[in-house]
């Protein structure tokens, strides 16, 4: 069974349903918890930074001493974000009677996964998936794919749970209407 279970968490709609099962599991095995919060570059995209393009000598666009600060305020609020959602994760879990630990770390989230993984010595990672598929895998990645391919370890991938039951209400209720 699986004692050591790396959960990465991160604030998608999704995690929830991820640290979830993982508590499941690790109860069930009467294993530990391990959650990660990776901060990223996805994330510091979620921060709307006004750039001021340059019309004189200088053609690239800069940023002014006050957009700095406000960026490095912005990346506070969220570092601060994910250290809540990682607390009242790992109190949850210690309420359940499972040992749990936790790190927030900024840089690559599939790269650090895998690394965290392997240093802790976990036998199994449990990773949110977003649907991505197509172009939009192609393009922007997955991290659920490359945890996949590179984990030292057993992966046990989540599908965006809440997406699914979004997807499937509209569903029935295209069936009910078109059955009216």
């Amino acid at each position: 069974m699986f004692h050591k279970i790396l959960v990465a968490i991160d604030t998608s709609a999704s995690a929830k349903d991820v640290f979830d099962k993982a508590l499941f599991l690790a109860r069930a095995s009467k294993g530990s918890l391990m959650l990660l919060h990776v901060l990223s570059g996805e994330e510091q995209s979620k921060i709307n930074i006004p750039i001021l393009p340059r019309q004189d000598y200088y053609p690239y666009p800069v940023m002014s001493k006050k957009t700095l600060e406000f960026n490095q305020q912005q990346w506070e609020v969220l570092e601060k974000q994910g250290l809540e959602l990682l607390q009242s994760c790992t109190d949850e879990a210690t309420l359940a009677g499972v040992s749990t630990e936790f790190i927030q770390s900024p840089g690559n989230p599939g790269q650090t996964i895998c690394n965290l993984a392997s240093t802790w010595g976990a036998d199994l990672i449990v990773v949110g998936r977003q649907g991505l598929s197509g172009w939009s895998e192609l393009a922007l990645g997955s991290v659920s794919n490359y945890v996949l391919h590179n984990a030292p370890c057993s992966v046990l991938t989540m599908q965006n749970i809440s997406k699914m039951n979004t997807e499937s209400a509209q569903d029935e209720s295209s069936r009910v209407s078109a059955s009216d």
